[in-house]
């Protein structure tokens, strides 16, 4: 099994990556940050230290609050839509170069050899 995760860094802090993402589509669909929170599961109070991680990180704010809710800016669903692209094409080239390997991954690792 492959699995790969597309972080982006800003400094020590994790701009965007995977959960950030669905994070921010659950902006989109739920309109606020604690109908993400509720969607993905998530305490209100990690979703905004989230956003605001994501706020700081980017040349623009990802998202917009308000009294009424939450949005994603311009440059919020730009980043979220190149990412998400990045993400395809990376997992559609990463599951060719996969099959390549897999003939020779097992499908469980042998026993622990003792210490001596």
């Amino acid at each position: 099994m492959l699995k790969i995760k597309i972080q982006i860094y800003c400094g020590d802090e994790i701009a965007m990556g995977p959960g950030k993402a669905d994070l921010l589509d659950a902006i989109v669909s739920e309109g606020s940050i604690s109908g993400a929170g509720r969607k993905l599961g998530m305490s209100y109070r990690r979703c905004w230290l989230l956003v605001d991680v994501m706020n700081r990180c980017w040349d623009m704010p990802l998202v917009a609050t308000s009294s009424e809710g939450a949005r994603l800016t311009e440059r919020g669903a730009e980043i979220l839509r190149d990412y998400r692209d990045l993400q395809e094409k990376v997992c559609t080239a990463g599951a060719q170069g996969g099959r390549a390997l897999e003939q020779y991954v097992r499908a469980q690792p042998l026993a622990a050899r003792a210490q001596s």
